[in-house]
């Protein structure tokens, strides 16, 4: 099981406009940033589909501890 606030505080990473989701486009922003290239809008789209309970197109914190948890 994950720790949950290494996991809070890389949520918070991610959620670079602070609005309580990630969207496809900061995933994809921040793997840039990490030094992963190879993570486009349509490959950051299917990972946020994939964990996506609620189908809104977004991460939220709840949602990005699920994956954490598998």
């Amino acid at each position: 099981m994950a720790d949950i606030e290494a996991a809070r505080t890389a949520f918070e990473r991610y959620d670079l406009d602070k609005d309580g989701y990630i969207s496809a486009s900061e995933y994809k922003s921040v793997m840039a940033q990490l030094g992963d290239p190879f993570v486009t809008e349509s490959v950051a789209e299917a990972i946020i589909k994939s964990a996506d309970g609620n189908q809104d197109g977004k991460l939220s914190f709840d949602e990005f501890w699920a994956i954490q948890n598998r």
